[in-house]
């Protein structure tokens, strides 16, 4: 496993200072839609999982387990109301700042900046691997690009939502699978 950038590791050594903790049980909403984010959270055990509700279906767009810095993204950077849910699929303790803490750590000199924006350009990267995947027509090559980018997703999210993520049927995918 490779060493994390500097700012990341200051950023979880700030969530061993002075972060918030929360244990939220399965079921249960860290924000739901049309509230504004305003937390950056630390999954520190268990899983969640952000979603987008339409008046047809849930649609899964991203995962968070153990060692994942998660939140409603948009919402929390431009104070907006969130378009998305985020939900613990199982037990799961996070530990949480405010935006305004991360912003002065972001700002206590220039590498913490310039590491923070890397940060940024790596989600807008993984922003654009997701928008390709749901390009791709094939469900056999979207289930391989995700377990190229997280192998070991299985064992922390339950089928039926990896399942939602990939835009296919539960049974479709455990067919690929299975094949």
């Amino acid at each position: 496993m490779k060493t994390p950038p500097d700012f990341t590791r200051k950023l979880i050594a700030s969530f061993e200072e002075a972060a918030e903790e929360k244990v939220i049980s399965k079921g249960q909403f860290l924000i739901k839609e049309g509230e504004v984010e305003k937390n950056l959270y630390f999954v520190t055990s268990g899983a969640i999982r952000v979603f987008y509700l339409s008046e047809f279906e849930e649609q899964t767009v991203r995962f968070g387990y153990e060692g994942s810095f998660i939140n409603s993204l948009s919402s929390f950077i431009k104070g907006t109301p969130s378009e998305f849910y985020i939900q613990a699929i199982r037990k799961t303790t996070v530990k949480y700042i405010s935006k305004e803490m991360l912003q002065t750590l972001v700002n206590r000199d220039s590498e913490n900046l310039r590491q923070y924006i890397q940060l940024l350009e790596t989600l807008v990267t993984q922003q654009i691997d997701r928008e390709i995947d749901l390009l791709i027509t094939s469900p056999v090559e979207r289930l391989s690009r995700v377990l190229q980018r997280s192998p070991n997703l299985f064992q922390h999210v339950p089928l039926k939502y990896i399942a939602s993520y990939l835009r296919m049927t539960p049974e479709t995918l455990s067919r690929i699978r299975n094949s």
